[in-house]
């Protein structure tokens, strides 16, 4: 198809996913060399384009990525799509600015690249760099017929015209005037829940503070006073950020002190109380050459078997269909690695392998029987304190009370501390190979579940109502080096933790917050600042955005609504879109062709948006989900772009 007309396109939201797009549409553009034909594309974002919001490169370098260097790509390497202009993947910009460092560089910037290896966690702020340096690169390879006009401002409505086109206002004043919209919003404010704005209210009246959910580097963390108690609700990987800032940030240094680390305070470190619904933070990543470990394939939840849920007309349910075949492969990755590792749990390998391939069987019995089988060969063969229990992993302080808190930090503390070992040893430990076959299995149920893949039930109950929490809190762990540095904190006595379940609340007359588990004993933590360390809720109907909420009031989009298996409707926290390229579905249910949706606002259609693409290079499995975004960004490209879509970027996604 040939591109013969004047196209005007506004790409909202110039983070990662905004820039894909712009780099997705210079690129086909480019292929399809069409002639006489012109390209206006408006780059609309109040944050400085490329980073976007969450990766300026001006941020504390104590923020770190939760991908190592050698994952993420702005560019895709697949050869089935257009061939980039200009560009290349973090890991090859790192090790190009080790050779020959831009000038532009500062001073920190150069010190962190000269020693950032590929499998190390680089900082936001570097790789905000890189996505800017990618952007300057695509400006600079801009081909013939296409102009980019930049705009440093907020898109503040998106108005359906009676010709079609759109009309985008600005926040500063002004309305371009567009063919196409791509909403690419990224991180977006939220409004509090009912109990957020009860605490924030308290906090108001009683001259407490109260800092609500936010992206990390917008906040003031010297408001919260040294030698001073501070509550932090949350301890995933928003509560290392909270703790780097409280305590390096302010002067601490880690040392090495024999075989763990030992924390020197400055004095000018609040005291840290901390708390989660486990009442410990997620694990730690098991140090691995790749992204996923190597001694780990997956035997169960298979393409194959995938593909036999199609041909017999089944939309699998996850908890009936989907994890029965992962918990196996989840358990057979352990005790494989238990008899590598730790022969002498273990005595008969021959005849337990035997006995628990037969067991796991995925057809050998019916869903309700391979777990008593599985479980009557490992207690035949497998000593008791070896044996796996998957769900306890995900909250290793279950069933358990302490007289005191000073009990509860010693059990955490011997958490992290076996924590931190485990991963040390990689491939070597059950529990992280039992993991890494959970984070195998998140690649590959990404593809299955995109796209109404599963039912509308198994999406509300067991996909986001159980399991991405398990999964979350196993396998999306910060690096080891985080647990350790906790650990040091915890016998400085700088962090205290406040157990399990924790319930928070506002001691008026003391004018304090509160935070007391009902499994610990010695009375509630007190403190006269409360942080959440947690991101914005991820919800289009609660997000604080001038044009998500000017689409919805409009009837141009809508939240998904899914139905629970009593039939109950309940609305989902993304928009509801057709696919492909997606595109909203407006209130009557038409769908809103020429609007086109990429990021974090597809949770509804998409699990795990939030991640970025994964570059091909890398040692062992890419799955094709690692790519998704790029692939989503090629679609919404060519359909601007008026190009017939690529049958490739479908089959393999």
């Amino acid at each position: 198809m040939v591109i013969s007309q004047s196209i005007r396109t506004a790409l909202i939201g110039a983070g990662p996913r905004g820039t894909s797009v712009l780099e997705r549409l210079l690129a086909n553009w480019s292929a399809a060399r069409p002639a006489g034909a012109r390209l206006h594309v408006d780059v609309i974002d109040p944050f400085p384009a490329g980073p976007g919001h969450v990766w300026q490169p001006g941020q504390s370098r104590l923020y770190l990525m939760n991908t190592q260097s050698f994952y993420p790509t702005l560019v895709p390497e697949d050869t089935g799509l257009a061939a980039p202009v200009a560009g290349t993947t973090f890991d090859r910009w790192r090790t190009a600015q080790q050779r020959s460092p831009l000038p532009e560089l500062s001073d920190d910037e150069r010190a962190e690249l000269a020693v950032l290896g590929s499998g190390d966690f680089p900082s936001r702020a570097i790789y905000g760099r890189y996505l800017r340096f990618t952007l300057e690169e695509l400006l600079a390879a801009v081909p013939d017929g296409v102009t980019v006009e930049m705009h440093q401002a907020t898109a503040t409505a998106a108005r359906r015209r009676p010709d079609g086109k759109f009309d985008v206002e600005l926040d500063g004043g002004g309305t371009l005037t567009v063919d196409s919209v791509v909403l690419a919003l990224g991180h977006l404010a939220s409004r509090l829940s009912p109990e957020q704005r009860e605490l924030q209210a308290a906090a108001a009246q009683l001259g407490l503070r109260y800092l609500p959910p936010a992206v990390p580097a917008d906040v003031d963390w010297s408001v919260i006073p040294a030698q001073e108690p501070v509550l932090v609700r949350g301890m995933g990987l928003n509560f290392f950020d909270v703790m780097g800032q409280l305590t390096e940030g302010r002067g601490g240094k880690f040392v090495e002190a024999g075989d763990r680390l030992e924390y020197l305070p400055s004095g000018q470190e609040p005291v840290i109380f901390a708390a989660s619904r486990r009442g410990t933070p997620y694990r730690s990543k098991a140090t691995l050459a790749g992204y996923y470990p190597a001694s780990v394939t997956l035997r169960y939840l298979t393409a194959k078997a995938m593909q036999r849920f199609t041909a017999a007309g089944i939309v699998p349910a996850f908890d009936h269909d989907l994890w029965p075949l992962l918990h196996r492969d989840a358990v057979w990755a352990y005790y494989t690695t238990l008899v590598r590792s730790q022969p002498d749990a273990v005595p008969d390998h021959a005849t337990f392998l035997k006995e628990l391939d037969e067991a796991l069987h995925p057809h050998a019995h019916s869903t309700g029987r391979w777990e008593e089988d599985f479980n009557a060969v490992v207690g035949r063969h497998v000593q008791q304190g070896s044996r796996l229990d998957l769900r306890g992993l995900a909250a290793p302080l279950s069933g358990r009370t302490f007289a005191s808190r000073a009990e509860l930090d010693a059990a955490v503390v011997e958490y992290l501390d076996d924590d931190a070992r485990r991963s040390a040893l990689g491939e070597d430990d059950p529990v992280k190979m039992a993991i890494g076959a959970l984070h195998h299995g998140r690649a590959v149920l990404k593809s299955v579940v995109a796209d109404g893949g599963i039912t509308d039930e198994s999406w509300v109950a067991g996909l986001r109502g159980w399991f991405e929490s398990l999964v979350e809190g196993l396998a999306s762990g910060p690096p080891a080096l985080r647990a350790e540095q906790l650990a040091a904190l915890a016998r400085a006595g700088i962090v205290s933790f406040v157990g399990p379940d924790p319930k928070f609340g506002v001691a008026r007359g003391k004018r304090t917050f509160t935070a007391a588990s009902p499994w610990v004993h010695g009375g509630a933590a007190e403190a006269h600042t409360l942080v959440e360390a947690l991101a914005p809720a991820n919800r289009v109907a609660l997000n604080e955005s001038p044009l998500l909420e000017q689409l919805l009031a409009d009837g141009l989009v809508r939240p998904r609504t899914m139905m629970t298996v009593e039939g109950t409707p309940v609305q989902s926290s993304g928009l509801d879109v057709r696919p492909h390229p997606y595109r909203p579905v407006a209130a009557n249910g038409e769908v809103n062709d020429r609007m086109y949706v990429l990021g974090l606002q597809l949770s509804a259609t998409q699990w795990g948006t939030a991640i970025a693409a994964e570059a091909a290079q890398q040692a062992g499995p890419v799955y094709p989900s690692g790519q998704r975004t790029l692939r989503d960004a090629d679609e919404i490209a060519r359909a601007i772009l008026g190009l017939p879509q690529n049958a490739s970027s479908r089959s393999a996604a």
